[in-house]
């Protein structure tokens, strides 16, 4: 396993998994605190083309972005969330980018909110 490149397994209640790689050039702090918590596991809210899963972490910006792209895995500042886009979208505040989904992108367009979701290492 390489520590600049971490993959990550997302499995969605009654939907199934995707896998996705987190990339720590894209916010350092932010991926290696992110990993620290693995697993993460809660209940999706859907706003603005992402499913945000609230997590037990208060970080600030790191390279903030203000628009995202379909695939991108993010961390939100403002709501303490881990976000998977499924859309090209603009948040309602920055995120900092920390990976992408790399297999079964096309789950995350079904997920309804409330659906259990749990975020590990692979």
């Amino acid at each position: 396993m390489s520590i600049s490149r971490i993959p990550i397994k997302i499995s969605v209640e009654n939907l199934g998994e995707a896998k996705g790689v987190l990339k720590r050039v894209l916010a350092p702090r932010t991926v290696d605190a992110i990993t620290r918590i693995l697993p993460i596991e809660g209940r999706a809210a859907l706003l603005k083309g992402g499913i945000y899963l609230e997590v037990p972490l208060r970080m600030g910006g790191e390279k903030p972005r203000g628009t995202v792209k379909k695939g991108d895995l993010a961390y939100w500042p403002f709501g303490r969330s881990f976000c998977i886009f499924f859309e090209d979208t603009r948040p309602h505040t920055p995120v900092n980018l920390i990976g992408r989904i790399v297999e079964n992108m096309e789950i995350f367009s079904e997920v309804k909110s409330g659906v259990k979701i749990r975020v590990e290492k692979l």
